[in-house]
């Protein structure tokens, strides 16, 4: 093999391993990028969770306070003012039955 012929040879080597060390360079140059997508990706995702769970808890407390405020009207409206003589109050021996109302 002749000199020249031989320089020919290892500068086309070395051509071809610059190459794929850019190829390389440039690959790990585009990971960040990659990874700096994901992670935005996964940080709105996980932004998105906590306001859900925070509507949850908020829509949560409002229902639990519309539902003691509705039982709390219901009971003020729906609870009968009793007649005196109307409740039977609790069995003692001894008891007279004019505790009792009389019924019309």
């Amino acid at each position: 093999m002749t000199e020249g012929c031989a320089v020919t040879l290892v500068w086309g080597m070395l051509e071809e391993r610059e190459a794929a060390a850019r190829v390389r360079v440039d690959g790990l140059r585009e990971e960040p990028r990659g990874w700096l997508k994901c992670l935005e990706a996964a940080e709105i995702e996980l932004d998105r969770r906590v306001i859900a769970r925070e509507e949850l808890v908020e829509a949560l407390a409002v229902s639990a306070a519309g539902t003691i405020a509705v039982t709390e009207v219901q009971e003020t409206v729906c609870s009968p003012v009793p007649v005196p003589g109307s409740t039977v109050p609790p069995w003692r021996d001894g008891l007279p039955v004019t505790v009792l109302r009389a019924v019309p």
